[in-house]
């Protein structure tokens, strides 16, 4: 019953930009914490971004300068401003979301968005 979709993928040449969007939708009664994570080929899926219902936020050693995670909670969505693009920063780009499913705030889970392709080559 929660959906999440991601956009905003593409190829774009070292250095360049990208920002990735992602929005859930469903039964959803609050969101926790909402991130982005990426998995290369032959790699295992790594934690590139978080940030809590409250702001707190978290990177990735990796990223930390170059991407910046945002959300707005009335719209449920969760953003990853990628600047100055590395080829190492290839890979699926998914989010994820802890969503409260019950009115009383007792229970949530995880979901995971479908992924979208983001290629840095020139």
């Amino acid at each position: 019953q929660v959906q999440l979709v991601e956009s905003g993928g593409g190829l774009v040449q070292p250095g360049g930009s990208l920002k990735l969007s992602c929005v859930a939708s469903g039964s959803i009664f609050g969101i926790n914490t909402m991130g982005w994570y990426r998995q290369a080929p032959g790699n295992q899926r790594e934690a590139v971004a978080t940030i809590s219902r409250g702001g707190s936020i978290n990177y990735a050693d990796s990223v930390k300068g170059r991407f910046t995670i945002s959300r707005d909670n009335a719209k449920n969505a969760v953003y990853l401003q990628m600047n100055s693009l590395k080829p190492e920063d290839t890979a699926v780009y998914y989010c994820k979301a802890n969503v409260i499913i019950n009115p009383s705030g007792t229970w949530s889970f995880d979901y995971w968005g479908q992924g979208t392709q983001v290629t840095v080559a020139s």
